[in-house]
C-alpha cells in the first residue's frame, strides 16, 4: 500500500470515491478506512501509527463539518497528508475548508478544493512520481490526454 485514504464518515464515500478510482487508474495500491477524529481517536491514532510499516507514503483524508481529521492525522505522523474538505449542509463546505486549510505552523496539511477528491489523488500521484519514472510518464500521458481532449472538443 502506498496511499491510505481515510474518511471521517461512511457518508463521505460519495465524495471520496473519485479519489480511489483515480488511484486505481494509475495502479497505485491504497487502503481505505472510515475513522473519526472525534468518535474514535484511539483507533485512528493506532491506524496512523501502523501506516509506515505497511509501506504507506501518503495519507489522503476527507472530512466535513469541523473537519479535524486531516489535521489530527498530520499531528500524528510525518507522512504527507492531503486534506479534502467535504461539502457540509450548514455552510456548503466552507467550514470544512477553513478547518483543514488553517492548520497551525509546523503541522502542514495540503488542502484541496471542497469535494476535490480526484485532485487529491492526482497530487498523491505527482508526489509518488518523483521517485518512479514509469509513474511520471503515466502522469505526463494523463495530462497530455486531458489537454488533447480539450483541444479536440468541437462545439
Amino acid at each position: 500500500m502506498k496511499v491510505a485514504v481515510i474518511m471521517g464518515s461512511a457518508s463521505d464515500w460519495d465524495v471520496m470515491s473519485p479519489c480511489c478510482a483515480t488511484l486505481e487508474d494509475f495502479g497505485i495500491p491504497y487502503e481505505k478506512r472510515v475513522l473519526s477524529a472525534h468518535r474514535n481517536p484511539g483507533p485512528l491514532a493506532q491506524y496512523v501509527a501502523s501506516l509506515p510499516e505497511k509501506g504507506c507514503e501518503i495519507i489522503i483524508a476527507g472530512a466535513g463539518g469541523a473537519a479535524h481529521l486531516p489535521g489530527v492525522i498530520a499531528a500524528l505522523t510525518t507522512l504527507p497528508v492531503i486534506g479534502i474538505p467535504v461539502k457540509s449542509k450548514a455552510l456548503n463546505g466552507m467550514d470544512s475548508l477553513l478547518s483543514i486549510v488553517q492548520m497551525p505552523s509546523g503541522i502542514p496539511v495540503a488542502t484541496m478544493a471542497i469535494d476535490g477528491a480526484k485532485n487529491a489523488a492526482l497530487f498523491a500521484v505527482s508526489i509518488l512520481a518523483l521517485n518512479n519514472n514509469a509513474l511520471a510518464l503515466q502522469l505526463q500521458q494523463f495530462r497530455k490526454d486531458q489537454s488533447d481532449k480539450v483541444l479536440n472538443t468541437v462545439i
